[in-house]
């Protein structure tokens, strides 16, 4: 299992579960492990998710990105739910919560 910290100091976990959950689910990701956790340490942007979650958002190409969607159990932990690539990203229709300068 690795971690990363979130832009609000939060440990977050990419248990082996989650990611065998993720690479079952979009094949395409398989080789992203660490782009994964670099996505939520060093997201362009941070949108609010479904009810609690987050969603960092790193920019891989003009029309590519890559989501990771992640949860903040507390101040001390927190855990990757699911990671995907989209094309299809509208920033003006997403609740921004943090943007890189």
């Amino acid at each position: 299992m690795e971690q990363s910290l979130s832009k609000n100091n939060v440990p977050i976990r990419l248990p082996y579960e989650r990611w065998v959950h993720i690479t079952e689910n979009h094949d395409d990701l398989s080789g992203y492990f660490d782009d994964i956790l670099n996505a939520i340490e060093d997201p362009d942007w941070i949108l609010k998710g479904y009810c609690t979650a987050f969603l960092a958002v790193k920019k891989f190409d003009v029309h590519k990105f890559l989501v990771v969607v992640y949860k903040e159990i507390d101040g001390k932990d927190g855990f990757v739910i699911t990671a995907y690539f989209t094309t299809k990203l509208k920033l003006n229709k997403e609740i921004i919560l943090w943007q890189k300068r």
